[in-house]
């Protein structure tokens, strides 16, 4: 059963709402620059996707938090919530929580206390929130969410929910990516022959899922089709394509779907040396003859990974390229590899494309796999 999306809010390293974030991705405006949170001559790896908001030198708690809310206000706004969310549930999948928050605690003995963690108390103080979960479940986790806020629509339980995403970048996470790394990476390029690894990015987005009615559907930003979760179990970290690849069959077969009807395609495309190659295996696997139909893109070369926010805000771009018709390009991807040779990539400027059902991808440690489908508004 399908649901609406009425409502959409982001924040990212390019953009502070949706409207900014979209401009800067169809122009190739990268979010990349030197490391600014904290000191980056202790790693080989000295950039990051970073929000710059920081008020000065060094870093600040509550950050992922604050963005969050923007990203909240931002969809309840556009969807005729107002601020008083008390009887609507928050959804918010996330990687790592404010834990850069309880890095600066444990370190600096920077002000914040454990019971914003989780965001619910955040939640409650800005829009009198009743019912917030917070799921961390890597880099899926907003997806997941999704798909939660999606059962309880479809269930009878709810007529709207807020689902949001948000992670920021957290010393441990970057020390423990900057060791693995044979090669330290300078930048994010996905399924590019001379990609070297992941490099994240701060972010927050959020959606508001509805039940569908007519007068509902003449203002809707796109209806949500469907949206699969599998956990393969194939290994803490490396993925598994055929996990991958039944996360894609399941979601096509829910939302009604062959592979000849996507039209674009969100890649995960982290710009890892296994992730890269196992996604575009289980896509060329699922799709067939038909992978060389639908666009492709992978923003995270511009927006670096943003881990439990990723995959709403590549939802969030999949509405507004279904709307607009434009597609930002996959930065920095001059020869895929072979298992994305056939691949129709978008790599230049795209305009006037006829989108009218998009596949959305996000994959996370452990297998934690999930994909959405989502269709053009008045289709």
């Amino acid at each position: 059963m399908s649901q609406l999306i009425t409502g959409a809010g982001a924040v990212v390293s390019v953009g502070d709402d949706i409207d900014e974030i979209f401009r800067a991705l169809c122009a190739g405006t990268t979010g990349l620059a030197g490391l600014r949170g904290f000191d980056r001559t202790r790693y080989r790896t000295r950039n990051a996707y970073e929000i710059d908001d920081r008020p000065g030198d060094g870093d600040v708690p509550g950050r992922a938090t604050a963005w969050l809310l923007r990203a909240v206000e931002q969809a309840a706004e556009q969807a005729g919530l107002g601020d008083d969310l008390s009887g609507v549930p928050i959804l918010v999948g996330t990687g790592l929580r404010e834990l850069r928050s309880i890095e600066l605690a444990h370190r600096d003995g920077a002000d914040f206390g454990l019971d914003r963690l989780h965001f619910g108390t955040a939640l409650r103080e800005r829009f009198g929130a009743a019912r917030t979960y917070t799921f961390s479940g890597a880099c899926s986790a907003s997806l997941y969410a999704l798909a939660m806020a999606s059962d309880l629509i479809a269930s009878g339980a709810e007529d709207h929910v807020v689902v949001a995403g948000v992670d920021t970048l957290t010393e441990s996470m970057y020390g423990l990516l900057d060791r693995v790394h044979m090669d330290p990476p300078e930048r994010v390029q996905p399924f590019d022959r001379d990609r070297r690894g992941v490099l994240m990015g701060d972010g927050a987005a959020a959606v508001v899922l509805r039940r569908e009615t007519p007068e509902a559907a003449r203002g809707a930003l796109g209806r949500l089709r469907a949206v699969s979760m599998n956990c393969d179990a194939h290994h803490v970290t490396a993925p598994d394509p055929e996990g991958i690849a039944e996360a894609v069959r399941d979601a096509q077969r829910q939302a009604g779907v062959k592979p000849g009807d996507i039209d674009l395609v969100l890649l995960h495309g982290t710009g890892t040396l296994l992730n890269d190659e196992a996604e575009a295996t289980a896509i060329a696997e699922v799709f067939g003859t038909d992978v060389t139909a639908p666009l492709m893109t992978a923003i995270k070369s511009m927006t670096g990974h943003t881990s439990g926010s990723a995959g709403l805000v590549s939802l969030i771009v999949a509405l507004r390229a279904m709307a607009s018709g434009r597609v930002p390009p996959t930065v920095g991807l001059a020869d895929p590899v072979d298992e994305a040779a056939g691949f129709r990539f978008a790599t230049g400027r795209v305009e006037g494309a006829d989108i009218g059902v998009a596949q959305i991808d996000a994959f996370g440690f452990g297998g934690v796999n999930a994909v959405a489908i989502v269709e053009r508004a008045g289709r």
